[in-house]
């Protein structure tokens, strides 16, 4: 491993332990060179992934990516940062276990939507504003009305159910 400070690929493990979800192992490392101390991750990864874009562009899966993009829509929110961990890495293992190498964006963006909704709404509705592209206020309209469970066509069902069961 190389330091982050000097550069150095002398360095040593002084501890290591599982997290809590035992998924990756924390290591703290130190640079005989330099003195410098730093932590490490390691996760199990199953297989290479490959992100087909929209526009058909072929990119590696990137999980620093995908947590950095959560914690933008979770800024300034008061979740624990565990619960983000464990949510990206059960993202990231539904993807491994989908069997394909190529997992297409809108795969990601919709496992992405489904964790945020059942951890944060406001972090949902900010994450679905920039992955579904919200151009005009009636788009959070419609997601929020999804979000309490009554859009328009769920209000018009009801309605009609009421004059149906008022007769």
């Amino acid at each position: 491993m190389r330091c982050p400070y000097c550069g150095s690929t002398n360095t040593q493990v002084k501890d290591s332990r599982p997290s809590e979800d035992h998924t990756t192992i924390r290591r703290r490392r130190v640079c005989a060179d330099c003195g410098g101390r730093y932590t490490t991750f390691e996760r199990v990864q199953l297989r290479e992934l490959t992100v087909i874009k929209r526009s058909g562009r072929r990119i590696p899966f990137d999980r620093d990516k995908l947590m950095r993009s959560v914690q933008i829509a979770l800024r300034k929110r008061p979740v624990d940062p565990e619960r983000v961990e464990r949510m990206v890495s059960g993202i990231v293992r539904r993807l491994e276990n989908m069997g394909e190498g190529d997992i297409r964006s809108e795969t990601i963006g919709h496992l992405v939507m489904e964790a945020l909704k059942g951890l944060d709404d406001v972090a949902y509705v900010r994450f679905a504003s920039v992955y579904k592209n919200f151009r005009e206020a009636k788009d959070f309209e419609a997601l929020l009305g999804e979000l309490a469970g009554t859009d328009g066509e769920d209000a018009d069902v009801d309605a009609d159910e009421t004059a149906i069961a008022e007769d």
